[in-house]
């Protein structure tokens, strides 16, 4: 199924977390079954964004208040991210 940029229907609150994914899982590259990454990342409050993809890559974002990260991730880490006010956003 295509994607289309900018068009969400689900919003999940963001907790930073080293572990823990937005899914509530706290799967592992390795792991058999798979964390659900959201579509993309809103950021209200500039900052860092430490985000982990289903591959267990990260990367850091330094971003402006009110940035969309077009991501499919699955986590943002606690450490090091020092942006506030995040959502996961998806489309289903």
């Amino acid at each position: 199924m295509a994607q289309t940029t900018g068009t969400y229907n689900k919003a999940v609150v963001i907790s930073k977390s080293d572990t823990v994914n937005f899914d509530g899982s706290t799967y592992a590259a390795n792991a058999s079954t798979k964390a659900i990454p959201a579509d993309a990342i809103f950021v209200g409050g500039a900052g860092v964004v430490v985000a982990v993809f289903e591959n267990g890559t990260i990367a850091p974002f330094t971003v402006t208040a009110g940035t969309m990260l077009d991501l499919k991730c699955i986590r943002v880490n606690s450490t090091n991210t020092t942006a506030s006010l995040m959502n996961a956003m998806y489309q289903l």
